[in-house]
């Protein structure tokens, strides 16, 4: 069972990502306030969840959470400020559009950008940890899976409605077939520049 809560009195969110890894599509964030003895057995890391289960930890998040929060961020942004910067970037406005305002935001990994006056712990592996991470990490997985079979529908020939964006082999031979897309991220390759901070 996950923590429920890494203080006893602060409103926290849980904050996380999905998508950070693909050749293309947006990456999507969500932010999430869990009660403080919200439980379920299946709540775990969207990565370790099967798909059925993570659609229907969904439906309960959204049905339980004192509130939630998703948000994208577009490829022409990820490639003009880099992948970390942009995922980062999707956090803060999902917190932003959150109906109530955390006092704690608990960042899954290790790296984030402070905005304006909240307080934040960065937690490595946080989703397999906390509750409201994991939350976050569901909500940031679905919506973002949902939106790629928007997408493969538009360009079917890259098979996203399987790959969701990640450099399958499908993906990549695709990409040398027919070419990018709009939606393609042309800066995917330059790695050390994609994981650079912008301070």
């Amino acid at each position: 069972m996950l923590k429920s809560s890494y203080t006893k009195d602060k409103i926290e969110a849980g904050c996380d990502e999905a998508g950070r890894g693909c050749m293309s599509g947006p990456v999507f964030a969500a932010a999430v306030i869990l009660p403080k003895k919200f439980k379920n057995e299946l709540l775990n890391d969207s990565k370790k969840l099967s798909k059925k289960n993570r659609y229907l930890l969904r439906e309960i998040i959204e049905k339980e959470a004192v509130a939630f929060a998703v948000y994208k961020t577009n490829c022409q942004i990820i490639d003009k400020i880099n992948i970390l910067n942009a995922s980062i970037l999707s956090m803060q406005n999902a917190v932003k559009e959150l109906a109530i305002k955390p006092e704690l935001l608990l960042i899954d990994g290790n790296r984030f950008k402070p905005f304006d006056d909240y307080k934040y712990e960065c937690i490595i592996k946080g989703d397999s940890i906390y509750s409201s991470i994991a939350a976050a990490s569901i909500l940031a997985k679905t919506y973002r899976d949902d939106y790629m079979l928007e997408l493969h529908k538009e360009f079917p020939n890259y098979k996203w409605n399987n790959n969701k964006g990640y450099g399958t082999k499908e993906h990549k031979e695709a990409m040398l077939k027919y070419g990018l897309t709009k939606y393609h991220r042309k800066t995917f390759n330059f790695k050390s520049q994609q994981l650079s901070l912008d301070f």
